[in-house]
């Protein structure tokens, strides 16, 4: 719920001194539209229960409750975006994602829009309305930390950002100021 404070006040978590790159956009139409039919089925369920009072009362709870979630759900992937600061890239999805990628491991980086995903040892994919939009490649692995404690490895991470071209050129960037003669990192190939 401190994410649905944090989104009515037009402020992000854990971005200071960086660039933000969000990718709550590709999720908000669906998130609200599943916002609209949770009211309409909260109004549908206090017609059909109005003859009993004590149970309307407890699915009017459950109903509100799960519109409220639904809406803090989209919420915390709004106040916390992926971010790009001097040391690292942060990956991150809602809450329950926190990926640290220090920039010395990024091998390339590149826009590309995938659709489907197959699990493979060893690659991350975040994708947000099954889609991933940027592919970062690693020179050697980094653990990813599930939400339930489980460690992995990985080397390649897809995931969304609304301005996926932003953030290549924006690492594409980084890696030319680092005095780096030739950079590894790709710009907006799709």
């Amino acid at each position: 719920m401190a994410s649905l404070g944090l989104w009515v006040a037009r402020r992000t978590h854990g971005t200071g001194g960086g660039t933000a790159f969000g990718y709550a956009r590709g999720q908000a139409a669906l998130m609200f539209g599943f916002a609209f039919v949770c009211v309409v089925e909260t109004v549908a369920m206090s017609v059909l229960l109005d003859d009993w009072p004590a149970v309307h009362a407890v699915v009017l709870f459950l109903d509100v409750y799960t519109v409220v979630f639904v809406v803090a759900l989209h919420a915390a992937s709004a106040v916390r975006p992926h971010v790009l600061d001097a040391g690292a890239l942060r990956i991150r999805r809602a809450a329950h994602v926190d990926l640290r990628i220090p920039l010395e491991r990024i091998a390339s980086v590149r826009r590309e829009l995938r659709m489907t995903h197959e699990k493979v040892d060893g690659e991350l994919d975040l994708d947000v309305g099954s889609r991933t939009t940027v592919t970062v490649e690693l020179t050697e692995p980094v653990t990813h930390v599930t939400f339930f404690g489980r460690r992995r490895e990985v080397r390649v991470v897809r995931f969304h950002a609304d301005d996926a071209g932003g953030l290549v050129r924006a690492l594409a960037g980084r890696e030319r100021a680092s005095g780096t003669a030739e950079s590894p990192l790709s710009g907006d190939s799709v």
